[in-house]
């Protein structure tokens, strides 16, 4: 928006070097001016700047005493700011929370009175009396909200949403660019807020799976505008600036986390299944020994794994690159081999759109640049299912572009999570994983799954590997140990159901616990079966239903197993039981959401809507937690 001379009071002069300056100014520096105006009138200047016709007619008008008015207003200041700031943060796994928890850090650093809160504590009608609101939120699935946000979604879109005019806000938006519909809560969240007349403070920020400095980068742009809006005099946004440098700098105590993982020596690492089977599943331990690491039953562990060597070496052949050639890895300029690149800091396994796109920017393939446009969304969709980086590499070479040009276009490698399968009570200084080995054959060649191959293959004991805890909060044990628990995990879902019951048993806790545990055989694919049996003598665990579906000839499965156990489910779930679930999410999940909501209403004589709501219920009690993946 440009400055006309027919609608505004500033001579020709003023008004060209007013557009030169507006375009210029960040939207920190724009609210900044606006907040020192408004404290009051602008005392002339001791003496005249040179500036020509305008610098005299401003100074001619400043001093003019016929021009004084006769009685001099009061000068209105504006009133001054709060420093009260909400962070809201719905979360999956965890990260959005670590994240809305560093941002309040550095936010109370700087004097702010945070109010930081999961959005299904927060009580949504009170959004309106807000001044500041910076959200934190992942995407779940397609496009879905987490648990932990659905409350707070559905009453922001909903028809009792309050007008937000006096709002500022800002959200930073989780997601995985290999999912469709990449960060849309975040997007919805930030589109609603607007609607309601919110005013965005910054930009939203939409991070892939490599969110680390993208995160940082928005925190820090949310304390520069804060601070910004805060000041009425001096160079506010160099202060701010000066302040989010010196927090960012400051000293800190070393911790494992995230962007330092700690390198945990193997202990043992076993092969749970039998012999015969068609499937290979890892019992992996761990040592945590000097990394004052800590978790809860329900947390993830999370691993830095390496790309499998054939498909590099793979890449290496096809491109036709020396693997000693050097290239820039990260941001900070830090440089390795090409081959240490693909195999350890790069994703080579997976395609996405935004990957697709920004290859056809180097690479003026026809082929690929047809498939990359807006109206080929569905060929796009079905080439990406089940390829990865070799595939476009042949699909659609040569490729004449230097390494550096290719790797720039790769996302960062992304940690693998693992439901933690041990309790740190029962097991002090270490940390134990259930890992099922991914093994396929698509589109002629054979696949790996990174990280569980890797752990099959090439980690033995006294080996090391990179790992940090991702917190869990939302798949928790009760806080009262007498309350039952009601598990649903079949396969690798059985991961975080030792890890309960270990602690169960090291707490001494009173309360009854049912496992429901499926798998293809049982002859050879009961994972922990000793364990479970031993727990089940002791008392320890109450009941056990198994379901394993290649034993007979129709199949059977948990689902199943719960329905034969209907009405002592229900009778379960009414005393207050927690239930868990845990596994597949494609299918198994849905499954078991939809025979518990079948339980629900025929035993408690309810129609299918108030089976769901009755499900929705025990979700915003945190008594119905999943863990799926």
């Amino acid at each position: 928006m440009k400055l006309q001379e027919t609608n505004s009071p500033f001579t020709h002069e003023q008004i060209e070097y007013l557009n030169q300056l507006l375009p210029t100014l960040t939207e920190a520096q724009k609210m900044w001016l606006n907040g020192f105006l408004a404290a009051g009138p602008v005392e002339a200047p001791a003496a005249p700047p040179t500036n020509g016709a305008a610098t005299a007619t401003a100074t001619a008008t400043a001093v003019k005493p016929a021009e004084a008015p006769t009685a001099v207003a009061e000068p209105i200041s504006a009133p001054p700011l709060t420093k009260d700031v909400t962070v809201l943060y719905g979360s999956q796994t965890g990260n959005s929370e670590t994240l809305a928890e560093e941002l309040s850090a550095k936010l109370k650093a700087q004097d702010f009175n945070v109010t930081l809160s999961s959005m299904d504590d927060f009580k949504p009608k009170n959004i309106k009396n807000l001044d500041h609101l910076f959200v934190v939120v992942s995407t779940h699935g397609e496009g879905d909200p987490p648990d932990t946000a659905l409350s707070f979604y559905e009453f922001l879109h909903g028809k009792k949403a309050p007008k937000l005019d006096g709002l500022n806000y800002s959200v930073l938006a989780l997601g995985d660019s290999s999912y469709e519909y990449y960060c849309q809560t975040g997007k919805d969240f930030d589109k609603r807020l607007e609607e309601l007349g919110a005013s965005r403070l910054t930009d939203r920020v939409d991070c892939d799976v490599d969110f680390d400095e993208d995160a940082a980068k928005w925190a820090n742009n949310v304390l520069e505008s804060l601070q910004a809006l805060q000041s009425s005099t001096g160079d506010a946004v160099q202060e701010a600036a000066a302040a989010v440098a010196e927090a960012d700098t400051a000293p800190e105590t070393p911790v494992y986390s995230r962007t330092n993982p700690f390198y945990a020596e193997v202990l043992d690492n076993v092969n749970l299944n039998g012999r015969g089977s068609n499937l290979e599943t890892h019992h992996i331990e761990l040592s945590l020994e000097g990394s004052n690491l800590h978790y809860e039953p329900g947390d993830c562990l999370a691993i830095y794994p390496e790309n499998h060597p054939s498909l590099v070496n793979a890449l290496l052949e096809n491109l036709s690159w020396s693997e000693d050639e050097s290239v820039t890895i990260n941001k900070q300029g830090d440089e390795g081999t090409l081959r240490e690149a693909l195999s350890r800091h790069y994703e080579i396994t997976v395609l996405t759109k935004p990957l697709l796109k920004h290859a056809a920017e180097i690479n003026a393939n026809e082929q690929l640049q047809d498939l990359v446009k807006d109206d080929n969304k569905e060929q796009l969709r079905e080439y990406i299912n089940g390829r990865d980086l070799l595939d476009l590499v042949t699909d659609f070479g040569p490729w004449n572009v230097s390494p550096q040009e290719f790797v720039k276009i790769l996302r960062k490698m992304p940690p693998r999570l693992y439901s933690i399968a041990s309790s740190e009570n029962a097991n002090p200084d270490e940390v134990h994983l259930t890992i099922r080995t991914v093994r396929y054959h698509t589109h002629g060649r054979d696949r790996f799954g990174v990280c569980s191959v890797q752990c099959a293959e090439n980690l033995e004991p006294g080996d090391t590997i990179p790992v940090y805890i991702q917190k869990n909060p939302n798949f928790k044990l009760p806080e009262d140990p007498e309350t039952p628990i009601v598990m649903i995990g079949p396969g690798t879902g059985i991961a975080p159901f030792r890890s309960f019951v270990e602690e169960r048993e090291e707490i001494e806790a009173d309360g009854k616990s049912w496992l429901f545990f499926g798998d293809q055989h049982f002859r050879t694919d009961f994972l922990y079966q000793t364990e479970w049996q031993k727990w089940l003598k002791d008392g320890v665990l109450t009941r056990m239903d198994v379901a394993f579906s290649r034993d007979t000839a129709q199949k059977v499965y948990v689902q199943d197993r719960m329905k034969v156990q209907s009405a002592e489910l229900f009778n379960w779930i009414e005393e207050g039981a927690h239930i868990y679930v845990c596994g597949d999410k494609n299918r198994m999940a849905k499954d078991v959401h939809a025979t518990l909501a079948a339980i629900i209403s025929a035993e408690g004589n309810m129609s299918e809507e108030e089976a769901e709501a009755y499900l929705t219920g025990l979700k915003k009690q945190k008594r119905y937690q999943r863990d799926v993946y």
